[in-house]
């Protein structure tokens, strides 16, 4: 019987595994973590990310897990509202919903152990990929257990040990960042109305909502000319400077409870390749994507549908090797075009950001001319959103 090798038990690599399995293809999924808690997952599901779901059977996982539709986005400027909008963006349509990711790849696993083709291989990290005669054959394990496939899928994350031991090279972008990530205590403002706010004030810049499991996430733009030792700032005093007044009294009263935040290093960029004989790249492995507008489990999603597409019927019919390698390149070429265009309008939103943070005379006009400018730049925002929720390209599933 065929074997699929996925390594990396993220969004990508679990819906993957569960839709192969459905058809009866063998699945060994390899995680190098002995559970799915990491420092930080991206928790938004845009309506991409749950049509993607919808495809797969699988929207009623969501009601199982901790989950959490957001009510408005908001962007304040020096302290005055600049523009919201309601969710959702589109009549009929869904809003973007908050999920524990961990919560829902544990759901996805459970379903998936259910099929007698799938295994879970967790704690215990690929090392190397192994080759006979010039096409990948095996995964080496950290505990020198080789496993073999007939397919080595990598879905294991920006720093990808697969993309590395296959040479498949990533090119960075420019846009890559840092980000300083807070867990706060909740806050009555927030009960009424789940909104996702953009503040910035001066050269502060930072989002603010309340995440699917209850607490208050806080992302803060570290910037490369902001020489200050953000581990023994006064952080509850900085938000609360750069906050607008009615956020403002919360974080002073936090006070000490804040802890010392944990430091994302944001990596964007594409893979040249996503494939080579033997093996394949999908979601953050070939194309890791910046948070703006939580683009990476959705597009890591629309990645599965694509790539279940393709290999499906060749690895149902037992076909040799090199027919399975044949079909790894048009996986790439149908997923491309929108990894290109939504990094694009990513990279635009950052851009517009920059701008913004580095013009303190365009900040002072916008929050004074604020009834005059609002509805132009709410309408242009608006315009940009689309295809960051709904997805560039159709994608269907179609086995």
């Amino acid at each position: 019987m065929t074997q699929v090798v996925i390594v990396g038990a993220g969004p990508t690599g679990v819906t993957l595994a569960l839709l192969l399995v459905k058809q009866g293809i063998k699945v060994k999924l390899v995680e190098a973590s002995r559970n799915f808690r990491r420092i930080f997952r991206g928790e938004a599901l845009m309506p991409s990310g749950l049509d993607a779901l919808d495809q797969m059977g699988l929207s009623s996982v969501i009601e199982r897990i901790p989950h959490r539709p957001l009510d408005a986005w908001e962007f304040i400027i020096n302290g005055k509202t600049l523009f919201q909008v309601e969710e959702p963006m589109e009549t009929g349509g869904k809003p973007c919903t908050l999920v524990s990711q961990p919560a829902l790849l544990q759901e996805l696993v459970a379903e998936a152990m259910t099929y007698p083709e799938f295994k879970l291989i967790s704690g215990n990290p690929v090392q190397d990929l192994l080759k006979s005669q010039g096409r990948i054959c095996a995964v080496h394990l950290g505990d020198g257990t080789n496993i073999p496939a007939d397919l080595v899928i990598g879905t294991d994350g920006r720093n990808s040990v697969v993309r590395e031991r296959a040479n498949l090279q990533l090119k960075e972008q420019g846009q890559s960042f840092d980000v300083l990530w807070f867990k706060l205590a909740d806050s009555p403002l927030f009960d009424s109305k789940n909104v996702f706010y953009t503040i910035v004030k001066g050269k502060s810049a930072f989002g603010l909502f309340r995440s699917s499991e209850g607490n208050l996430q806080l992302g803060w733009t570290l910037h490369p000319e902001e020489a200050f030792d953000w581990k023994q700032a006064n952080w509850s005093e900085i938000l609360a400077n750069a906050a607008p007044d009615r956020l403002a009294g919360y974080f002073r009263d936090l006070g000490d409870t804040i802890e010392r935040p944990i430091l994302l290093s944001v990596k964007v960029g594409l893979a040249h390749k996503w494939y080579a004989p033997g093996v394949l790249i999908l979601g953050d492995a070939a194309h890791p994507m910046s948070p703006i507008r939580a683009q990476g489990i959705n597009v890591a999603l629309r990645d599965a549908i694509a790539a279940a597409n393709h290999l499906i019927p060749v690895l149902l019919q037992g076909v040799e090797v090199s027919q399975i390698d044949a079909v790894l390149a048009r996986i790439q070429t149908e997923r491309e075009p929108e990894i290109i265009k939504i990094q694009k309008l990513q990279s635009q939103e950052v851009l517009q950001a920059e701008i913004l943070r580095k013009i303190p005379l365009l900040q002072r006009v916008l929050s004074q001319l604020t009834p005059i400018v609002s509805p132009a730049i709410r309408k242009s925002w608006l315009s940009r959103q689309r295809q960051l929720r709904h997805g560039v390209t159709k994608v269907k599933l179609d086995i």
